[in-house]
C-alpha cells in the first residue's frame, strides 16, 4: 500500500505499524516525533498504531550536538 512520508510516496507491506516503519528507517532507538496527517503519534502507542493507505507521515528526527 502507498503512504506519504515526508513528502515522499512509499510503499509499505498492508498491516504495517508505526514502529515497523521506524525500523525500516533505522529510526526505532532515535529521538523521533511521528506525525500523521496532522496529529502527533504518542511514543507509547507506536507498536499497535497502524498505517493505511494514503496517509501523510512526518518523521521528525532530533540530532544533538554543539
Amino acid at each position: 500500500m502507498d503512504v506519504i512520508v515526508n513528502g515522499q510516496t512509499r510503499t509499505i507491506e498492508a498491516g504495517e505499524t508505526v514502529i515497523g516503519l521506524l525500523r525500516a528507517y533505522g529510526l526505532e532507538h532515535k529521538m523521533v516525533v511521528v506525525e500523521i496527517d496532522g496529529a502527533i503519534v504518542p511514543k507509547e502507542t507506536w507498536t499497535a498504531a497502524g498505517l493505511a493507505p494514503g496517509m501523510k507521515i512526518e518523521l521528525v528526527h532530533f540530532v544533538g550536538g554543539g
